[in-house]
């Protein structure tokens, strides 16, 4: 059966030297230590993360989906790529070299790649005209932060970002990023673990509470990791909704719940009990395969927890690629 992971990232194998060009740091390169293998350094020399070419290499990846039974992976960057702390114009640049690279294996593997590029959140006005590149240039969707300098995504400032994703049919995918408390819970990998359900949940209730999702109803949007904490925690926000509208419902007064069949989740939560909760709540068709390939914290054995649960031909193929088609906007005659 047909496979599409709509949660995988990537980078170029070489990474300019930012630091040189721009004038300032803090920006990641690549250090390639050994064959097949780099380490993602900050420019000032602070270690970040060890990666493989399964994470660069487009021969590489099909190798892997070939033996993962994969058909089709959607590519986004690396989220720490995002880089929406740069100067606007700096982080516009960055947006075009990584969009452009995506754009390039894509180009090549047409039935085998998709492409979401990214684009810098910290200047609306730029987000949109990179937006608009990215149409042209054949992605079909963009991938953005679960939040913009710690900003909540939905604040007026980002609206014209969503706005024009709407009206482009330009899906989005959210990834949570910089996550909020960070720094108070570096212990035993909580940022990973805690923060980043917590982040999705962040970005979901912003764009819910701010009328974001409301006012653009076609909007085609995604969020990570099963939409993190939120799914679980849905009843005690839409309860801090009835009981506190002077503080919940104060530009939005309709009840979170509503918006359960505007938005699509990935199928990331680990967890057989938690994944059917998930397709009880809101149905398989608002849920489509993710991985977080190549990355150890995403589902190994992709379509593995999907296939686990005696789901009948017809929620499976939904599952593992028909949600994905519909949120994307494309057919399945393009990938047969």
């Amino acid at each position: 059966m047909l496979k599409i992971d709509i949660h995988t990232h990537i980078l170029p194998e070489h990474i300019p030297d930012w630091k040189k060009r721009f004038g300032y740091g803090g920006f990641i390169t690549l250090n390639h230590h050994k064959h097949g293998c780099a380490k993602m350094m900050r420019d000032d020399g602070h270690y970040f993360r060890e990666i493989e070419s399964n994470c660069w290499s487009a021969k590489t990846r099909l190798q892997e989906c070939e033996k993962a039974g994969v058909s089709v992976q959607v590519l986004s960057t690396v989220p720490v790529m995002f880089s929406y702390w740069a100067k606007p114009e700096h982080g516009l640049e960055i947006s075009r070299v990584l969009n452009d690279g995506i754009v390039a294996i894509v180009d090549e593997h047409p039935k085998q790649f998709i492409g979401l590029g990214t684009v810098p959140m910290q200047d609306a006005r730029l987000a949109v005209k990179e937006l608009e590149r990215c149409k042209e240039i054949g992605l079909d969707g963009i991938q953005i932060g679960s939040n913009v300098n710690q900003e909540n995504i939905g604040e007026p400032e980002f609206f014209e970002v969503f706005a024009a994703a709407a009206d482009l049919r330009m899906s989005v995918f959210v990834h949570p990023w910089e996550m909020m408390g960070e720094k108070d819970m570096q212990k035993y990998w909580l940022p990973w673990l805690v923060g980043m359900p917590a982040e999705t949940s962040r970005a979901i209730c912003s764009l819910i509470f701010s009328g974001v999702l409301e006012r653009l109803p076609h909007l085609k949007i995604a969020f990570a990791h099963g939409g993190g904490s939120f799914p679980a925690t849905l009843g005690r926000i839409e309860h801090g909704f009835h009981v506190r509208p002077d503080l919940v419902a104060v530009e939005n007064a309709v009840n979170p719940r509503k918006y359960l069949d505007r938005i699509y989740f990935d199928s990331l939560v680990h967890e057989p009990a938690m994944f059917q909760f998930l397709v009880d709540l809101v149905g398989a068709d608002k849920i489509a395969l993710g991985t977080d390939y190549p990355f150890p914290l995403g589902e190994l054995e992709p379509g593995r927890l999907i296939e686990s649960l005696g789901f009948d031909e017809v929620t499976r193929a939904r599952l593992l690629h028909g949600t994905a088609l519909d949120w994307l906007g494309l057919n399945i005659d393009e990938f047969d």
